[in-house]
């Protein structure tokens, strides 16, 4: 699962900022970073922020997405409330199969850049935040969909996404142990090569088995983790940057 994250300016602006076009960079942070959710510190997915996401139809100037695919067959909002919840993550084994994500998959696909990503830890019957990161602070991209959906009643445009996710790798099977969950799971991220290819349109059937490729488990090397203050609850700070703290559990076992 992947439904807590970090996200800063710095590292949502990090691909259009490979082009080192001022300009475009200044008109971004003119208008769109007003309209979205940023900074945050944390976010989680049940309250449907708005990110930039890079989509194979805008690969280096981002758009304005919120969290929580909504595919375009919804009749209302209605029907929207009842499922949202259910699309801020696709699983990768089935994104070609479901329903809800199947057109997204062949055709409207996006990476989303972020700091990284909460997960729980279960022991002695409490959960325990981790924050997952590169060790080298550098942004995680991740590999997610993308969906337009028109309200039919006042023809507002919503553009929503959702993170694609995978089987957990060696680390997160030791953080990620709910029991409740059939195995751990992570959010696919993409390399360079990946990434370019995960953005590639889909002309022909056999590209699908290329972006299959592409969603595997990332290897251990070169993430880092720690623990953080609670994400729910009372004690839950908000959005600020002390929540993204490391913070010490004497009584944690890890």
């Amino acid at each position: 699962m992947c439904y807590d994250i970090k996200a800063s300016l710095e590292s949502q602006l990090k691909r259009a900022k490979r082009l080192g076009d001022e300009q475009a960079i200044k008109e971004i942070k003119d208008k769109l970073i007003p309209f979205t959710s940023l900074p945050l510190f944390h976010a989680s997915g049940f309250q449907h922020p708005k990110l930039l996401i890079y989509t194979d139809r805008s690969p280096n100037f981002p758009e304005i997405a919120i969290w929580g695919l909504v595919p375009h067959w919804v009749k209302d909002k209605d029907q929207l409330r009842k499922f949202w919840n259910n699309t801020l993550n696709a699983r990768g084994e089935t994104i070609f199969e479901k329903p809800s994500f199947r057109a997204s998959a062949k055709y409207h696909r996006c990476v989303i850049y972020i700091d990284g990503f909460y997960e729980h830890h279960h022991y002695n019957k409490n959960t325990y935040p981790f924050f997952i990161h590169y060790k080298n602070d550098e942004p995680m991209v991740l590999a997610g969909l993308y969906s337009d959906w028109t309200n039919p009643e006042t023809g507002e445009v919503l553009n929503t996404f959702s993170i694609v996710t995978t089987e957990g790798n060696e680390l997160l099977s030791k953080i990620h142990n709910n029991p409740k969950l059939r195995g751990p799971r992570m959010p696919v991220l993409l390399n360079k090569d990946s990434e370019e290819k995960w953005l590639t349109a889909i002309n022909e059937p056999a590209d699908e088995a290329l972006i299959k490729a592409q969603i595997n488990p990332w290897d251990d090397n070169g993430l880092d983790y720690y623990t953080v203050k609670k994400l729910r609850g009372k004690s839950y700070l908000g959005n600020v940057k002390e929540t993204a703290e490391p913070y010490v559990y004497e009584e944690l076992e890890f």
